[in-house]
């Protein structure tokens, strides 16, 4: 069947992660720890973000992981708020700071490409739903996406097929006619339990391509690549 929609990650995929989220991550860990700088140090550290160099590790809890696993992690590495104060504290402060979204390339240009192309699109994060709207409103994307689906929208969460069957649900057409596009295993796995017809990587995010290449069908520099690689896939 030919391609008929992407289905897209947010961070890493079409934001830079490092620049967007470096900053974030040390302030959600400063708000995990209360005050206590040793503390917001090692939870930065648990959660695979390097303070001094802010780069996160590929396939870390920061990476890879939505809030409520975030803040659960935190909570059992000793800090002293609870699960939902602090899930609900860090869900406020990622939606406030979409403003800050870097994004990578020309996304519009990007989008408008692969819309030409006859392809629909949606973008399916481990981040917010209510986060990823406000960052599309910011950078004037909203026209361009057809779905969206935060870990809170209530399709599941990567790396279940939850978010990919629901975009397919939701346009009318097979799994096998939707293509998935991330920078992070969780993506690929995501794509491949829902029966995507194709996996898609990128290393512009958290991840190499040691990490991606075993396991997506096609691993690009960035989504600048996609349009030309999808045109032999799609229908027109």
């Amino acid at each position: 069947m030919p391609i008929r929609a992407v289905l897209f990650d947010k961070d890493g995929t079409l934001l830079d992660y490092h620049l967007t989220w470096g900053p974030i991550n040390v302030a959600a860990a400063d708000i995990a720890a209360a005050g206590d700088l040793d503390l917001a140090d090692r939870l930065l550290t648990l959660g695979g973000m390097d303070r001094s160099s802010m780069v996160t590790r590929p396939g870390s809890l920061l990476a890879a992981a939505h809030t409520v696993e975030i803040a659960a992690a935190w909570v059992e590495a000793g800090s002293p708020l609870s699960l939902e104060t602090l899930a609900s504290r860090l869900d406020a402060l990622f939606t406030a700071s979409a403003t800050g979204s870097v994004p990578i390339g020309d996304l519009d240009a990007c989008f408008t490409s692969l819309r030409a192309a006859g392809l629909t699109l949606g973008i399916a994060s481990s981040d917010n739903e209510a986060s990823i709207r406000l960052m599309l409103d910011h950078l004037g994307l909203t026209h361009h996406i057809s779905f969206v689906a935060g870990y809170d929208s209530g399709h599941g969460v990567k790396p279940g097929p939850g978010m990919a069957l629901a975009f397919a649900a939701a346009l009318g057409l097979q799994p096998s006619e939707i293509a998935i596009v991330g920078d992070n295993s969780h993506d690929i796995d995501m794509g491949r339990s829902a029966g995507a017809g194709l996996v898609i990587g990128v290393l512009s995010g958290t991840s190499d391509a040691a990490v991606l290449t075993p396991i997506a069908d096609a691993c690009l520099g960035d989504i600048s690549e996609l349009a030309a690689f999808l045109a032999p896939h799609t229908a027109t």
